[in-house]
């Protein structure tokens, strides 16, 4: 497997659409997207596993392929024998139609605080010809659990005229090539080790690890320890910015990367991560300046050559 820290351009596609606003008033309400339209045939199945490689994830997530390819039935048989939360998620819409709301509802009552379970409740719902009650749902899910991959997905569906998922960080130096030896929870467990017993380079790499994860709020806390001990350093000033990052409220970001850019004019790192989020809010035109900002600042180094991608890949030099 790619080792978890792995270049953000070697796996998230840039789509974006423009007309939203810089600033925002936090208000979820006022900025989602109008109730969705009811969707045809069974609805989708999102499991969070994490980084977990052992027995019991890779036979959930064969279950979830075969949901993903309508295999239905064979899914039941994996989800029904395994007791976790994310079997009995994968149970109940394996179930679909017969049960999954009500089993959903149950789950809800039993793990208050799972943003797995009020995702799904909020999918089932809108499959039910009920949009609203399911945005409610995925507002849950990001308010009960926000440092989770559930979270992010529930985002995903309020803001549907945004990216997918939320800016990585991008860091301009290469992860341990030691990593490329170990397992997924071997990785994470030794950026982990390496985090705490080192620098501001080793927080940024396990809290870029982090939010590959979903867990974006762990990455905010490695981010901001990195910048406590760099506190000059524009890369780790970076990443605790775009870690900010939300949908509902994206000046948390701006209001730290603003100041970045003038205080390191001539910095890749902040360049591109403010181009970044400016992609994910929407301004495509002043994002790929910064864009071209940060490779004119360094044509050669890591981030200019992740620019020029990105600038292709948007259609653009």
């Amino acid at each position: 497997m790619a080792v978890l820290v792995a270049s953000l351009a070697a796996a998230a596609a840039v789509v974006v659409v423009g007309g939203v606003l810089l600033q925002s008033s936090g208000d979820e309400e006022t900025q989602t997207a109008p109730a969705p339209q009811r969707p045809k045939g069974a609805p989708p199945l999102f499991l969070d596993l994490g980084a977990r490689d052992d027995f019991e994830a890779s036979e959930l997530r064969r279950a979830e392929r075969f949901v993903a390819e309508g295999k239905r039935r064979q899914a039941a048989v994996i989800f029904v024998r395994d007791g976790s939360i994310n079997g009995r998620v994968g149970a109940a819409l394996a179930a679909w139609p017969d049960g999954t709301l009500t089993a959903l509802e149950r789950l809800v009552r039993e793990r208050p605080r799972s943003a797995l379970v009020r995702l799904h409740l909020g999918i089932a719902q809108l499959w039910a010809g009920r949009p609203r009650a399911a945005q409610d749902a995925w507002r849950a899910a990001r308010r009960v659990e926000p440092d989770s991959l559930s979270a992010v997905r529930a985002g995903d569906l309020l803001f549907p005229n945004a990216p997918r998922g939320l800016p990585t960080f991008v860091p301009s130096f290469e992860p341990p090539a030691a990593l490329q030896d170990l397992t997924p929870p071997q990785q994470l467990d030794r950026l982990h080790a390496d985090a705490l017993a080192g620098g501001w380079r080793e927080k940024v790499l396990y809290g870029v690890a982090l939010q590959r994860l979903g867990r974006r709020l762990s990455a905010q806390e490695q981010f901001d320890a990195a910048a406590r001990a760099a506190p000059n350093e524009p890369e780790a000033l970076a990443a605790a910015a775009l870690a900010r990052y939300d949908k509902g409220e994206p000046a948390r970001a701006f209001s730290r990367l603003g100041p970045l850019a003038r205080r390191f004019p001539r910095s890749p790192t902040v360049r591109f991560h403010l181009g970044l989020a400016l992609l994910w809010l929407g301004q495509i035109d002043e994002g790929k300046r910064q864009l071209r900002l940060a490779r004119a600042a360094g044509p050669k180094t890591p981030l200019g050559r992740e620019a020029t991608r990105f600038l292709a890949r948007l259609g653009t030099s």
